[in-house]
Parts: structure tokens; C-alpha cells; sequence
């Protein structure tokens, strides 16, 4: 008698989270789309639907200009201030999400995020030179953000070595050595705004330390940390498996060909790639890493080549409307955006807690 080939359970499951994944990154990416256009539009200064669509239509695919009541101030407010604003707030939110993913596979933590590791604090203290003692002027218009990358790649290398040295590169060292190194250098940091004696730029340095976009301009490295956020997106689902199999232990790494240290230390340099850019370029915006990872994996599991751009795009849409909450709550003031994100991420962060207590 002849049997019946049975199906392979395991390779329809795959399938399904396939479908599943695509199926959300099509609704995801209209979504964002969406949100990228009510971004350009929603603010405090009044613009009309058609008037951003002339401007976004006139610089893209130059198409004539209509006629516009007050032309040049629309035209400055649609495109050189919201539209870059927006693009740097999808690929910020993207970054943070991506980087929690890596770090909460790095140190097997689901409550890691992009600051645990300290790379946040180190560029938060070399901002913090710049705006107060002009640390950094050789990097002429870019002396924030170049102080604050500096500040970030030697965190990551003091975290790294000292990781290193007390033997195997282990997630447990690389979690200590990162909180140790990021509260040596929060204090440096706080002890460097209390010696400045210019008040102004205590207070620039608070409020860039709360997380700001106010830098996005066209002429800035908005294409760089674009760059670095797709590229950073392609490694890591490139990687995918690897990750899979790190998250599983080292020993089921080790059974696959994959060494867990080398692993660990090409996930380290990209998550201080994204996060030394990120706070190079907004400051601190917290939560995002902790929380878009935990929706992403409730939406598609935990497949790291399907979890990925899942992460982005939930992190570009959430940073973008906190963003919009930021800019239009107080209008004409801006409120600090990491105030936001946190308003949002510390009920998520309770609720998680509690389940995790419960399970």
C-alpha cells in the first residue's frame, strides 16, 4: 500500500508568517505613506492640501507651480522645513526600532534598547562638548553632529574592550559593561552642563538631550543617516538566520557553523552605527527600540528576516506622529519629542512588566 506524502508542518507554518509578513508590509507601507503626507501638511503654520501638493509636486517631478497667496513662505514651510523633517523622522524611527531588535537578540533581553548598551550616553556627552565648550570645531557646520558620532564610536569601543577583557564576549558582559560605561558617562555628561557657564546652552543641551529634529535640512547628512538606516536593514535580513540561531543560544549557534562572538561583535558595531548616528543627528528619543520590537513580534513572530522591516516601518510611523504630536500640541512651541515617545512607551513598559510577571 502506498503511503501519502505528509504535508511538512513546519515549512506551511513558514509560508503563513510569509504571507502574513508581506501582507503587513504592503498595509504597513501605505500607512507610512499616509503619515509622511499628513506630516508635510498637519503643523502649526496653515497649509492646504492643495497648496503642499503643488510644492511637492513643483521640487519632485517639476511640475508648474500654482498660484500661491504668499508663495515663497509656503514653499519654505512645505520643503525645506517639514518635508526634511519628515524624512528624518522615518528613517530615525526605523533606526531606533532596528537597533532594538539586534540589542534585545545581542543580550537575550526583551527589555534592551538602544540606549542599553550605552552608546547614547557617549554621544550625548560629546554633543554636550560641543554645544558648551565648542568641542568639535574642526567639524565646522556638522561640530554637533561629528562631537556626538566621536562620542558614540568611543563609548562602543570602551564597552567593547572592557567586555573583552574580562574573557568570551557573553551578552551578560556586554549588558554590564554597557550599563556601567552609559552611567560613567550620563554623569560626565550632567557634571559638563553644571560647569558651562552659559545658560543658554544648558538649556540647548537639556532640550537636545530630550530628542529634537529641529536639524533636518536638505543640506545636512540627512542622506547619510538614510543611508546607514537601509543599509543597517539589509545586513540585519541578511542575517536573519544568524539571529534566529543566537536567540536560540550559543549552542545551537555553535551546531550551525556560526560563531557566536564574531555574531555578536557585527551586531555590536551596527547598533553603535545606528545609534551614534541617530543621537548625532535628533539626541535621545527613547522607547521606540523597547517597544516597536515587542509589536512587530506580536504581528509576525519572531523571524528576524520577517521581524526586521516589520520593526522599520512600525518605528517610522510611530516616531512620525509623535513627531506631529510634538510640533502641534503647544504650537508655536515644540515640545521635546523623547517627551512623547516616552508618554507612550512607559505605559507600554509597565504593561509589559506586568505580563511578564503574570506569565
Amino acid at each position: 500500500m502506498l503511503l501519502k506524502a505528509q504535508p511538512d508542518v513546519s515549512a506551511l507554518g513558514l509560508n503563513t508568517q510569509k504571507h502574513q509578513a508581506l501582507w503587513w508590509t504592503l498595509c504597513l507601507g501605505v500607512i507610512l505613506a499616509l503619515s509622511m503626507g499628513l506630516g508635510i501638511l498637519i503643523g502649526a503654520s496653515e497649509t492646504s492640501l492643495s497648496q503642499a501638493l503643488s510644492i511637492l509636486g513643483h521640487h519632485l517631478f517639476g511640475m508648474p507651480l500654482t498660484r500661491l497667496d504668499n508663495a515663497q513662505l509656503h514653499d519654505a514651510v512645505v520643503w525645506d522645513i517639514r518635508t526634511p523633517r519628515v524624512v528624518l523622522a522615518t528613517a530615525i524611527g526605523a533606526g531606533l526600532a532596528l537597533s532594538g531588535v539586534i540589542l534585545q537578540v545581542l543580550v537575550l533581553n526583551v527589555l534592551a534598547d538602544p540606549y542599553v548598551l550605552g552608546v547614547n550616553s557617549g554621544a550625548s556627552c560629546g554633543a554636550a562638548a560641543a554645544l558648551l565648550f565648542g568641542l568639535g570645531a574642526g567639524f565646522g557646520d556638522y561640530a554637533l553632529q561629528g562631537s556626538a558620532f566621536l562620542g558614540a564610536l568611543a563609548a562602543s569601543i570602551l564597552i567593547f574592550s572592557v567586555a573583552r577583557a574580562a574573557g568570551r564576549l557573553s551578552s551578560i558582559r556586554l549588558l554590564m559593561s554597557g550599563m556601567a560605561v552609559g552611567y560613567l558617562l550620563s554623569a560626565a555628561t550632567s557634571f559638563l552642563i553644571f560647569s558651562s557657564s552659559s545658560a543658554e546652552g544648558s538649556r540647548s543641551v537639556m532640550f537636545w538631550l530630550l530628542g529634537s529634529l529641529g536639524l533636518a535640512a536638505w543640506d545636512g547628512p540627512l542622506a547619510i543617516i538614510t543611508l546607514v538606516v537601509a543599509g543597517s536593514l539589509a545586513a540585519v535580513m541578511l542575517l536573519g538566520p544568524h539571529l534566529d540561531a543566537l536567540k536560540s543560544g550559543d549552542e545551537t549557534a555553535l551546531t550551525l557553523g556560526i560563531s557566536p562572538d564574531r555574531l555578536r561583535l557585527g551586531l555590536l558595531l551596527i547598533a553603535c552605527l545606528l545609534v551614534g548616528a541617530i543621537v548625532a543627528m535628533a539626541g535621545s528619543i527613547g522607547f521606540i527600540g523597547l517597544v516597536v520590537p515587542h509589536l512587530a513580534r506580536r504581528i509576525v513572530g519572531g523571524t528576524h528576516r520577517l521581524l526586521a522591516p516589520i520593526a522599520a516601518l512600525l518605528g517610522a510611523i510611530l516616531l512620525i506622529w509623535a513627531d506631529i504630536l510634538a510640533r502641534t500640541l503647544l504650537a508655536p512651541q515644540e515640545i521635546p519629542i523623547g517627551i512623547i515617545t516616552a508618554l507612550v512607551g512607559a505605559p507600554f513598559l509597565l504593561i509589559l512588566v506586568r505580563k511578564m510577571a503574570a506569565a
